[in-house]
Protein backbone atom coordinates (compact mmCIF):
# COMPACT_ATOMS: atom_id res chain seq x y z
CA UNK A 1 0.00 0.00 0.00
CA UNK A 2 1.34 3.54 -0.61
CA UNK A 3 -0.13 6.53 0.53
CA UNK A 4 -0.45 10.72 -0.43
CA UNK A 5 -0.48 13.72 1.66
CA UNK A 6 -2.10 16.69 -0.90
CA UNK A 7 -0.36 19.56 0.31
CA UNK A 8 0.01 21.57 -2.74
CA UNK A 9 -2.61 24.04 -2.10
CA UNK A 10 -2.19 27.72 -1.97
CA UNK A 11 -4.73 28.13 1.05
CA UNK A 12 -5.86 32.11 -0.05
CA UNK A 13 -8.70 31.75 1.87
CA UNK A 14 -6.06 31.78 5.28
CA UNK A 15 -4.03 34.73 3.86
CA UNK A 16 -1.88 36.59 5.53
CA UNK A 17 -0.78 33.65 7.24
CA UNK A 18 -0.10 31.18 4.60
CA UNK A 19 0.92 33.83 1.78
CA UNK A 20 4.46 32.38 2.68
CA UNK A 21 3.59 29.40 4.60
CA UNK A 22 2.09 26.28 3.13
CA UNK A 23 -0.99 25.23 4.97
CA UNK A 24 0.11 21.56 6.45
CA UNK A 25 2.86 23.17 8.23
CA UNK A 26 0.32 25.73 10.33
CA UNK A 27 0.75 24.36 13.60
CA UNK A 28 -2.36 22.81 15.87
CA UNK A 29 -1.30 22.93 19.53
CA UNK A 30 2.54 23.23 18.31
CA UNK A 31 2.90 20.67 15.56
CA UNK A 32 2.19 20.89 12.66
CA UNK A 33 -0.98 19.62 10.61
CA UNK A 34 1.26 17.48 8.45
CA UNK A 35 3.01 15.92 11.27
CA UNK A 36 -0.76 15.29 13.14
CA UNK A 37 -1.28 13.27 9.78
CA UNK A 38 1.96 11.39 9.83
CA UNK A 39 1.52 10.28 13.00
CA UNK A 40 -1.43 8.43 12.17
CA UNK A 41 0.33 6.88 8.79
CA UNK A 42 3.13 5.53 10.52
CA UNK A 43 0.88 3.52 12.50
CA UNK A 44 -0.91 1.47 9.43
CA UNK A 45 0.74 -1.96 8.88
CA UNK A 46 2.33 -2.68 4.99
CA UNK A 47 2.30 0.78 3.89
CA UNK A 48 5.72 0.87 1.66
CA UNK A 49 5.55 4.46 0.59
CA UNK A 50 4.06 7.68 1.57
CA UNK A 51 4.49 10.85 -0.92
CA UNK A 52 4.16 14.26 0.00
CA UNK A 53 3.15 16.35 -2.82
CA UNK A 54 3.24 20.01 -2.97
CA UNK A 55 4.00 23.02 -5.20
CA UNK A 56 7.09 24.64 -6.56
CA UNK A 57 6.14 28.07 -4.84
CA UNK A 58 6.38 26.06 -1.00
CA UNK A 59 8.60 23.09 -2.29
CA UNK A 60 11.54 24.82 -0.34
CA UNK A 61 9.60 25.29 3.21
CA UNK A 62 8.71 21.33 2.87
CA UNK A 63 12.20 20.25 2.20
CA UNK A 64 13.31 22.12 5.85
CA UNK A 65 10.54 20.63 7.02
CA UNK A 66 12.02 17.36 5.50
CA UNK A 67 15.32 17.83 6.93
CA UNK A 68 13.97 18.12 10.53
CA UNK A 69 11.71 15.23 10.50
CA UNK A 70 12.27 12.27 12.47
CA UNK A 71 11.34 10.00 9.74
CA UNK A 72 12.40 11.57 6.47
CA UNK A 73 13.76 8.29 5.16
CA UNK A 74 9.93 7.13 5.35
CA UNK A 75 8.90 10.14 3.24
CA UNK A 76 9.25 11.09 -0.44
CA UNK A 77 7.98 14.78 -1.54
CA UNK A 78 7.36 15.27 -5.08
CA UNK A 79 6.90 19.53 -6.89
CA UNK A 80 3.84 19.18 -8.92
CA UNK A 81 5.57 22.09 -10.25
CA UNK A 82 2.81 24.83 -10.21
CA UNK A 83 3.33 28.32 -9.05
CA UNK A 84 0.40 29.85 -7.78
CA UNK A 85 -4.02 28.82 -7.28
CA UNK A 86 -4.21 29.55 -11.24
CA UNK A 87 -2.24 27.07 -12.38
CA UNK A 88 -3.02 24.61 -9.72
CA UNK A 89 -3.47 21.03 -10.81
CA UNK A 90 -5.97 20.02 -7.96
CA UNK A 91 -6.64 17.13 -5.64
CA UNK A 92 -7.12 14.70 -8.56
CA UNK A 93 -4.70 16.03 -10.42
CA UNK A 94 -2.26 16.07 -7.83
CA UNK A 95 -3.25 12.22 -6.90
CA UNK A 96 -2.68 11.55 -11.14
CA UNK A 97 0.60 13.01 -10.75
CA UNK A 98 2.19 11.00 -8.30
CA UNK A 99 0.51 7.97 -9.73
CA UNK A 100 2.08 8.83 -12.89
CA UNK A 101 5.33 9.79 -11.47
CA UNK A 102 5.96 6.70 -9.23
CA UNK A 103 3.64 4.51 -11.71
CA UNK A 104 1.80 3.20 -8.57
CA UNK A 105 -0.10 0.04 -9.42
CA UNK A 106 -0.80 -0.45 -5.58
CA UNK A 107 -3.81 -0.10 -3.11
CA UNK A 108 -3.35 4.26 -2.05
CA UNK A 109 -4.25 5.77 0.50
CA UNK A 110 -5.16 9.67 0.18
CA UNK A 111 -5.31 12.21 2.85
CA UNK A 112 -5.53 15.59 2.50
CA UNK A 113 -2.66 17.67 4.10
CA UNK A 114 -5.04 20.29 6.08
CA UNK A 115 -7.14 17.16 7.54
CA UNK A 116 -7.34 16.17 11.15
CA UNK A 117 -9.16 13.64 12.94
CA UNK A 118 -10.11 11.59 15.47
CA UNK A 119 -10.28 7.69 14.42
CA UNK A 120 -7.44 5.74 13.84
CA UNK A 121 -6.31 5.02 9.98
CA UNK A 122 -5.58 1.51 10.57
CA UNK A 123 -9.59 0.88 11.33
CA UNK A 124 -10.25 2.57 8.14
CA UNK A 125 -8.08 0.52 5.99
CA UNK A 126 -9.13 -2.80 7.70
CA UNK A 127 -12.59 -1.56 6.77
CA UNK A 128 -12.32 -1.14 3.31
CA UNK A 129 -10.12 -4.80 3.15
CA UNK A 130 -13.08 -6.28 4.90
CA UNK A 131 -15.39 -4.91 2.03
CA UNK A 132 -12.72 -5.03 -0.50
CA UNK A 133 -13.79 -1.87 -2.38
CA UNK A 134 -12.83 1.69 -2.40
CA UNK A 135 -13.72 3.47 0.71
CA UNK A 136 -14.54 7.21 1.97
CA UNK A 137 -14.48 8.64 5.34
CA UNK A 138 -17.28 10.25 6.41
CA UNK A 139 -17.75 12.19 9.58
CA UNK A 140 -20.84 11.97 10.79
CA UNK A 141 -22.09 15.59 12.04
CA UNK A 142 -25.82 14.59 13.58
CA UNK A 143 -27.06 17.86 12.13
CA UNK A 144 -27.82 18.55 8.24
CA UNK A 145 -27.34 22.47 8.99
CA UNK A 146 -23.48 21.53 9.52
CA UNK A 147 -23.46 20.65 6.02
CA UNK A 148 -25.94 22.34 3.55
CA UNK A 149 -24.26 24.11 1.22
CA UNK A 150 -20.91 23.33 2.55
CA UNK A 151 -19.69 20.08 2.48
CA UNK A 152 -19.36 17.08 0.40
CA UNK A 153 -22.41 14.49 1.44
CA UNK A 154 -22.31 10.66 1.40
CA UNK A 155 -25.56 9.01 0.76
CA UNK A 156 -25.40 4.85 2.21
CA UNK A 157 -27.20 1.87 1.73
CA UNK A 158 -25.70 0.42 5.13
CA UNK A 159 -22.26 0.98 4.60
CA UNK A 160 -22.00 1.02 1.36
CA UNK A 161 -21.87 4.38 -0.78
CA UNK A 162 -25.19 4.73 -3.28
CA UNK A 163 -24.69 8.46 -4.01
CA UNK A 164 -22.93 11.79 -3.62
CA UNK A 165 -24.01 14.97 -3.36
CA UNK A 166 -21.82 18.15 -3.54
CA UNK A 167 -22.74 20.89 -0.75
CA UNK A 168 -26.03 20.29 -1.73
CA UNK A 169 -28.99 22.23 -0.63
CA UNK A 170 -30.96 19.53 0.63
CA UNK A 171 -28.78 17.06 2.20
CA UNK A 172 -29.71 13.78 2.13
CA UNK A 173 -27.70 13.57 4.67
CA UNK A 174 -25.05 14.53 7.65
CA UNK A 175 -22.51 12.24 6.58
CA UNK A 176 -19.71 15.13 6.22
CA UNK A 177 -17.17 13.47 3.25
CA UNK A 178 -13.50 14.04 4.48
CA UNK A 179 -10.65 14.39 2.52
CA UNK A 180 -9.60 10.98 3.39
CA UNK A 181 -9.80 8.18 0.64
CA UNK A 182 -8.64 4.42 -0.03
CA UNK A 183 -8.39 3.81 -3.51
CA UNK A 184 -8.20 -0.14 -4.60
CA UNK A 185 -5.45 -0.59 -7.05
CA UNK A 186 -8.54 -1.74 -9.40
CA UNK A 187 -9.72 1.56 -9.08
CA UNK A 188 -6.72 3.40 -10.34
CA UNK A 189 -7.16 3.50 -13.89
CA UNK A 190 -10.79 5.71 -13.15
CA UNK A 191 -8.56 8.20 -12.00
CA UNK A 192 -7.17 8.62 -15.81
CA UNK A 193 -10.66 8.87 -16.94
CA UNK A 194 -11.70 11.51 -14.37
CA UNK A 195 -9.02 13.33 -15.79
CA UNK A 196 -10.00 12.96 -18.86
CA UNK A 197 -13.11 13.95 -18.42
CA UNK A 198 -12.08 17.13 -16.82
CA UNK A 199 -12.84 16.76 -13.31
CA UNK A 200 -8.79 17.39 -12.10
CA UNK A 201 -9.71 19.82 -9.00
CA UNK A 202 -12.64 18.52 -6.56
CA UNK A 203 -12.14 15.25 -5.26
CA UNK A 204 -15.66 15.15 -4.46
CA UNK A 205 -16.30 14.71 -8.28
CA UNK A 206 -13.85 11.67 -8.05
CA UNK A 207 -15.77 10.32 -5.64
CA UNK A 208 -19.23 10.60 -7.14
CA UNK A 209 -17.70 9.57 -10.34
CA UNK A 210 -16.25 6.56 -8.97
CA UNK A 211 -19.77 5.82 -6.91
CA UNK A 212 -21.53 5.35 -10.27
CA UNK A 213 -18.65 3.41 -12.34
CA UNK A 214 -17.30 1.15 -9.49
CA UNK A 215 -18.39 0.23 -5.77
CA UNK A 216 -17.33 2.39 -2.45
CA UNK A 217 -18.11 1.68 0.93
CA UNK A 218 -17.88 4.72 3.17
CA UNK A 219 -16.46 4.45 6.80
CA UNK A 220 -18.86 6.12 9.47
CA UNK A 221 -17.14 8.08 12.23
CA UNK A 222 -17.71 10.39 15.13
CA UNK A 223 -14.56 11.77 16.41
CA UNK A 224 -13.14 15.28 15.86
CA UNK A 225 -12.65 16.07 12.32
CA UNK A 226 -11.28 19.21 11.18
CA UNK A 227 -10.96 20.66 7.96
CA UNK A 228 -8.69 23.59 8.43
CA UNK A 229 -9.61 26.48 6.17
CA UNK A 230 -10.41 28.79 7.98
CA UNK A 231 -9.26 31.20 11.01
CA UNK A 232 -12.77 29.92 12.90
CA UNK A 233 -11.45 26.03 12.23
CA UNK A 234 -7.72 26.57 13.08
CA UNK A 235 -9.02 28.42 16.35
CA UNK A 236 -10.95 25.37 17.31
CA UNK A 237 -8.49 22.71 16.40
CA UNK A 238 -6.07 24.27 18.76
CA UNK A 239 -8.12 24.65 21.44
CA UNK A 240 -9.26 21.00 21.05
CA UNK A 241 -5.48 19.68 21.35
CA UNK A 242 -4.55 21.67 23.96
CA UNK A 243 -7.15 19.95 26.09
CA UNK A 244 -6.40 16.38 24.77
Amino acid sequence: MKAIILAAGYATRLYPLTENQPKPLLEVNNISILNHILDKVHKIEGITDIYVVTNARFYDAFRTWHCNYPLADKITLINDGTTSNDDRLGAVGDIHYVVQDKDINDDLLVIAGDNLFGFELQHFINFSDKHNTSSVAFCDLKNVEKVRRKLGVGVLDGEKVIGFEEKPLEPSSALASTACYLFKKNDLPFIEQAMERGSADNSGDFVKFLVNNSQVHGFVFDEHWFDIGSFESLEEANTLYKNM
